[in-house]
């Protein structure tokens, strides 16, 4: 059976999100002894060699260097993951991952506004309401003005904005540039920023299984790297981009299991706001695209 560009893109969603979220919980057990850079920089560097001989094995003649326009939009994609990866990951290291990655679950809202300002690409009225209504629930997770909101989710709410510029610009590349290509340049460019804090932060011997965690951590963000390039050149974003939400589920239960914490009810509720717009969303392109198609038949 041949899998629509729709049903691939989902597939790919949910594992980059089942990835990314495996990688968090690993990262957040390794920095609890290990310095962050450091943690960064040894996870970016297995992962960057990983992907190399994965570009390399895929793509036969691998161009690491792709020419013209795309060589800027890798460019400003890097950066964004750079940005977005220290923001991440520094708040990740003050909250429970639960409640973190509640936040992140305004991404898909997010992509799909910035989809439409940016790409030009068609959203209505009732869509625009479903965004409005998600970010109120983004408002119920983080709670301005009260004890739950802070600077650390300020710093989630940033790493928010970046992930939307990365997708985003790489919604914009031509298909002559290999997905692996995208993800090494993304892997170096954080592996970078990790070296740079290094020689501010220093560097400590690891324990065995210190050394085993980031490794466990490096293997999944190679996955995450990969589809998460691959699901933004496949499919539709309205269709696709929802089934981010899949990460909280796996985030709840593996925050729960290896460091028991759970959110809050206030942070579920908002969650299950912003997770319920993101499906209607979903629900109104697929009614949108079955008019489309019985018009045209």
């Amino acid at each position: 059976m041949t899998l629509s560009d729709n049903a691939r893109g989902i597939l790919l969603m949910c594992g980059s999100m089942l990835a990314f979220t495996v990688n968090d919980s690993f990262m957040k057990a390794a920095t609890k002894t290990v310095p962050l850079f450091q943690a960064i920089t040894l996870r970016g560097l297995v992962a960057t060699v990983a992907l190399l001989f994965i570009a390399r094995m895929t793509t036969g003649g691998f161009n690491l260097f792709p020419a013209g326009r795309d060589r800027r939009v890798i460019a400003l994609r890097s950066v964004a993951e750079v940005v977005a990866t220290a923001l991440f990951l520094t708040a990740l290291m003050h909250m429970p991952l639960a409640n973190l990655s509640a936040i992140l679950q305004a991404l898909p809202l997010a992509v799909t506004l910035g989809a439409a300002l940016w790409l030009k690409e068609p959203i209505g009225w009732r869509r625009m309401s479903a965004i409005g209504v998600g970010f109120a629930g983004v408002l119920l997770i983080v709670r301005p003005g009260t004890e739950g909101f802070d600077h650390w989710s300020l710093m989630g709410l940033a790493s928010v904005a970046c992930v939307v510029v990365r997708d985003l610009s790489t919604r914009t590349l031509s298909r002559a540039t290999p997905s692996a290509a995208v993800a090494v340049w993304a892997s170096v460019a954080v592996t970078g920023m990790g070296l740079a804090g290094v020689l501010v932060q220093g560097w400590q011997p690891l324990s065995l299984r210190e050394a085993a965690t980031i490794g466990c951590a490096s293997l999944a963000l190679v996955v995450g790297y990969l589809m998460a390039v691959m699901v933004m050149r496949v499919g539709d974003i309205g269709v696709v981009a929802p089934f981010r939400y899949t990460s909280l589920l796996w985030a709840i239960v593996l925050g729960w299991a290896l460091f028991g914490t759970l959110p809050d009810g206030l942070t579920l509720i908002g969650a299950a706001v912003v997770v319920a717009t993101g499906l209607y969303t979903l629900t109104r392109e697929r009614a949108r695209r079955r008019a489309a198609a019985a018009a045209a038949g």
